[in-house]
């Protein structure tokens, strides 16, 4: 249980930095780095891909939080204008 909010944490805040520029604070980046671990391991398993170990478990919650961010991103009305 810890150990997942610790990815969690760490996936969240990487996820923040690759979308936005910045992380969104503990709690928050733990919330979104769970959800994407949820996300990536289904959007992972759709293509036919796993994941093993704590770097692949990482990897897996970066890339489902991104998709969430994404996803927030595209319904939100604050869009980043470039």
């Amino acid at each position: 249980m810890i150990w997942s909010l610790i990815i969690g944490a760490i996936s969240g805040w990487a996820a923040g930095k690759i979308m936005r520029g910045h992380g969104f604070g503990l709690w928050v980046n733990i919330i979104v780095g769970v959800i994407g671990a949820y996300i990536g391991g289904l959007a992972l398993s759709l293509f036919g891909f796993s994941h093993y170990g704590t770097i692949g478990q990482i990897i897996t919650s970066i890339i489902g939080a991104s998709i969430l961010l994404w996803f927030v991103r595209l319904f939100n009305g604050n869009r980043v204008k470039t």
